[in-house]
């Protein structure tokens, strides 16, 4: 989908992305992630040819993209950034219809994607089409410039550090939506951000970025048991690593498959459950045993507290069977 070579961008002596390699592939959800002044926004921009690299080759579906029309490029390419941009004199309904009008599509056509993108993103089109950006909140402004750049339905998403500017929740909120999106969609998303723990719980890869090189490309759990330098472990967190392992692993992995024998009190927890929140059941209900049940609703299993702390590669252990109360002898 996306392949860069040896791609490096200096400004004047100082060398921003230095022969950067590595390849997006069709429906993938990367994160670029590292400190300030790392290269990834830089890297990010260059994609769309907002920025021209001083050396090497960029790729979309085989093309390079120094040869492609800049505008007809960053239209086959939705582009997010924290600070939004949304025309402030134009109502939601028209901001988000820009690639669409530039495109020609039917007023129609028009219309239905800017209520679906609504809709997907949370936000009452009855209440917000006629709206303009200073009459919404930080978190509905940024909601808007995701469903701008979703409208012309790209197949391409470029996101530049799009929630660091927001609370916790809301943060957390458009996270899980851009997950969300991406399953429904497809849609390859290449997002960057400096905190690692969003680029835990949104990357199907993250590529870890120090000083304009890639240090390390691979998927979170490679990321936590396998990281490539003492940097990407700082990055991670060497005091918290466990937990954060726990939050890129689901319950499937760990539940033993047996009968809840005897019963177990409280609803079932489902198998796709990050293990952290099954650790986070368990404390509420003071319990060490949930029951499980796979993605059909059907019995999976039971998770055993022991198991959160078990060697995945290991087979479960098998529980020693519960015998049947003993009724007391009756007398004569």
């Amino acid at each position: 989908m996306i392949a860069l070579e040896r791609v490096t961008k200096r400004f004047g002596s100082w060398t921003a992305v230095d022969a950067v390699s590595m390849t997006v592939e069709e429906g993938e959800f990367l994160v670029l992630v590292g400190p300030s002044g790392s290269g990834k926004s830089t890297l990010l921009r260059m994609m769309n040819r907002l920025i021209a690299p001083d050396s090497g080759i960029i790729r979309v579906d085989g093309a390079d993209i120094a040869g492609l029309p800049p505008e007809a490029l960053r239209r086959r390419m939705g582009y997010v950034i924290q600070s939004v941009g949304l025309f402030p004199h134009w109502t939601v309904e028209r901001n988000i219809a820009t690639v669409p009008d530039l495109l020609g599509w039917p007023r129609a056509r028009v219309r239905d994607r800017v209520t679906e993108l609504l809709e997907l993103l949370k936000l009452d089109p009855r209440r917000f089409r006629t709206a303009y950006p200073h009459q919404l909140s930080g978190g509905q402004q940024q909601r808007v410039g995701v469903a701008r750049a979703l409208a012309a339905e790209p197949r391409v998403l470029l996101m530049d550090e799009p929630f660091s500017a927001l609370d916790p929740i809301t943060r957390g909120a458009l996270q899980g939506e851009m997950a969300a999106i991406h399953r429904g969609t497809g849609t390859t998303i290449v997002f960057v951000t400096h905190d690692m723990d969003e680029a835990l719980a949104l990357a199907d890869r993250v590529a870890v970025m120090d000083h304009g090189r890639l240090v390390q490309c691979a998927p979170p759990l490679a990321i936590l048991t396998d990281p490539a330098s003492g940097m990407v472990r700082d990055l991670v967190g060497r005091e918290e690593w466990g937990l954060k392992r726990l939050a890129v692993e689901t319950v499937a992995r760990r539940v033993r498959p047996e009968p809840a024998i005897p019963p177990i009190p409280g609803p079932p927890v489902s198998s796709a459950t990050p293990l952290h929140r099954a650790l986070s059941e368990m404390v509420a209900r003071g319990a060490d045993r949930l029951p499980v049940v796979d993605g059909e609703g059907r019995p999976a299993g039971v998770l055993h507290l022991a198991d959160l702390v078990r060697d995945p590669s290991a087979p479960p252990p098998v529980s020693p069977p519960v015998s049947p109360p003993v009724s007391p002898p009756v007398s004569p």
